[in-house]
């Protein structure tokens, strides 16, 4: 069976599904008493110290995991070129996570097309300082297609499963084959919409069926009206059962 972690992006709690989690303790460490991951937006827009991810860490059980996206000065401003010291600035900061550091996510401006030098020199740079799992969200077209593909499964980079998908061909999974990261923006309305219990029991099955890969991420990023979490909670009781 593969393993599984379901989560939200922030682990904010919306008063309306505050009954779902833990009264006592801090957010995080009412959220990690339910949900099984995370992921961390707030490295995409700076840099945090150190011993935040320290105490982020120390907060949560041996089994709770932390996706951390990558800075924007990565991905949108230097639009992936020439990357070691923010790169390495980047791990620096987030090492104490240690055991409890999940997959980085890289998420790429839509504007951003596929470029055959700073590509591939990028991933080459990324996998000289980390070794763990990524996951890629390219929003171009040009990143998708057999030779992209080939450069990703060459560096153990899993492409991104998005919802809405933008372009369409982000509805299938691509690369290292020993990550599913599916993120759910929600939809119709992207970032407000819920999945509601019929699509996320829907999502349980098929992520109950992904048993040839190790690791298997729902991140669901529809918080603008507090839905994720909602959609979350229903998900992890599915799982469970």
């Amino acid at each position: 069976m593969p393993r599984i972690y379901v989560g939200t992006a922030g682990w904010t709690i919306p008063r309306e599904h505050a009954g779902g989690f833990p009264v006592a303790g801090s957010h995080l460490q009412r959220y990690a008493g339910v949900l099984t991951a995370v992921e961390i937006n707030s490295t995409f827009y700076r840099r945090h110290q150190p011993l935040t991810f320290l105490r982020w860490a120390s907060a949560v059980h041996p089994d709770f995991r932390f996706a951390v996206k990558m800075p924007r000065a990565i991905t949108h401003e230097a639009k992936l070129a020439a990357p070691r010291r923010l790169l390495a600035e980047f791990f620096d900061d987030i090492r104490f996570l240690d055991g409890r550091c999940g997959p980085i996510l890289v998420q790429l401006p839509p504007s951003l097309a596929f470029d055959r030098r700073i590509g591939p020199a990028f991933f080459r740079c990324l996998r000289t300082l980390y070794a763990g799992p990524v996951a890629f969200e390219p929003r171009h077209a040009s990143w998708y297609g057999p030779p992209v593909d080939s450069l990703l499964l060459a560096h153990r980079i899993a492409r991104v499963v998005a919802d809405p998908p933008r372009p369409p061909e982000a509805r299938t999974s691509g690369g290292d084959p020993s990550l599913l990261y599916l993120r759910l923006h929600g939809s119709p309305r992207m970032y407000f919409s819920p999945y509601g219990p019929a699509r996320v029991a829907t999502l349980a099955v098929s992520l109950s069926q992904a048993d040839h890969h190790a690791d298997v991420w729902c991140i669901f990023d529809n918080t603008g009206f507090g839905a994720a979490a909602g959609d979350a909670l229903d998900l992890q009781r599915l799982m469970k059962a």
